[in-house]
């Protein structure tokens, strides 16, 4: 019953969202639009793309501090799989491309999935983090529309929250335990793997780790700002550093859910109604929205077919799965394992 209510419930807001795709496409002079863009300045476009193309790196980089100490030590390696999730998560509607992370790394280094999908809940914790604390300076030092000023107390709350989520994997590594469960049944094997993917998730978990981490979340999203003035001044589109961070908040407040591919339409629409906010105006915003989404998705999508073609392209050889193997989990049998050796 509550599977059914959790599905009603995402078909409801698809549709609340979708009905305001249309009302918001129906209120936008395309022509203006277009105009905009095509007076756009080439050589500002390609620099904010590069910058970009920068904070992917770093968060490639992040996910290697969390991958060493499970035994996945090449930075080649987690460069590949980030920018191969990234670019399957701009032509899918969920999030998928970071179940293609974890399988990817799991095949080519010859570790445990669970393993291996510790380390990504880890490093999209501290992407959240860097929203949070870019979240709670911005509405406590910044003048921000009223919409999002009312996010203030969500800020302070998150930001505790998380201080005592990351406090709590440092300090209590012994309790994130399962019962072991004897036999072969899908619970039991579900028991092994959760307990195998929690005491991963503690394992790493230290200070020095947490630490460099934050420092590179702050940095990326740094780089978003840039990007997005640098799309902004190359539009000719004169929006305060102020109001592009605003609109970075606003358009990454539903990052976790991706409503159509890439976020297409929703990203335009949170945009330009948060420039609108700002006095400007909101064709030549959505104008600067489809330029910022085209210079990170696809340049980004083009390098991670490139880095990873057997993520979209090769068919997995179907094989029987050894009693002792969990599900999800490489198979020593399974020839896709040889894809993206690793340097």
């Amino acid at each position: 019953m509550r599977r059914h209510a959790g599905k009603i419930v995402r078909a409801l807001v698809l549709l609340a969202i979708l009905v305001a795709l249309v009302e918001f496409a129906r209120t936008v002079n395309w022509h203006e639009t277009w105009l905009a863009i095509r007076s756009t300045s080439p050589g500002l476009l390609v620099a904010a793309a590069l910058v970009n193309l920068l904070s992917l790196v770093l968060k490639g980089v992040r996910w290697w501090i969390f991958l060493r100490p499970i035994g996945v030590s090449s930075l080649w390696l987690a460069m590949r799989a980030t920018f191969a999730g990234a670019g399957l998560n701009n032509i899918l509607i969920a999030n998928g491309g970071e179940a293609a992370r974890v399988i990817f790394v799991a095949r080519a280094a010859h570790v445990p999935s669970a393993t291996v999908l510790a380390t990504l809940a880890l490093e999209r914790l501290f992407e959240l983090v860097g929203y949070v604390v870019l979240l709670a300076l911005a509405v406590t030092f910044l003048s921000l529309p009223p919409s999002l000023e009312r996010t203030r107390p969500f800020a302070i709350a998150s930001v505790l929250i998380v201080i005592g989520l990351l406090v709590y994997l440092v300090k209590h590594p012994e309790k994130a335990e399962l019962p072991t469960l004897e036999g072969e049944s899908l619970l039991a094997r579900a028991k092994t793997y959760g307990r195998r993917f929690l005491r991963t998730l503690t394992g790493i978990s230290t200070g020095p780790r947490f630490a460099a981490s934050l420092l590179i979340s702050v940095v990326v999203w740094g780089l978003q700002v840039w990007t997005y003035q640098l799309t902004a001044e190359a539009a000719h589109f004169h929006l305060s550093t102020v109001g592009t961070v605003a609109a970075i908040l606003a358009v990454n407040l539903g990052f976790a859910v991706r409503a159509t591919p890439g976020n297409v339409g929703v990203f335009q629409m949170m945009y330009a109604v948060t420039a609108a906010a700002f006095g400007l105006d909101k064709d030549q915003a959505t104008a600067v929205a489809f330029l910022i989404q085209a210079q990170q998705i696809l340049p980004v999508t083009i390098i991670g077919l490139a880095a990873a073609p057997h993520l979209i392209f090769a068919k997995r050889r179907k094989t029987a799965r050894p009693d002792n193997v969990l599900p999800g989990e490489p198979q020593p049998s399974d020839q896709s394992e040889n894809v993206g050796s690793v340097g």
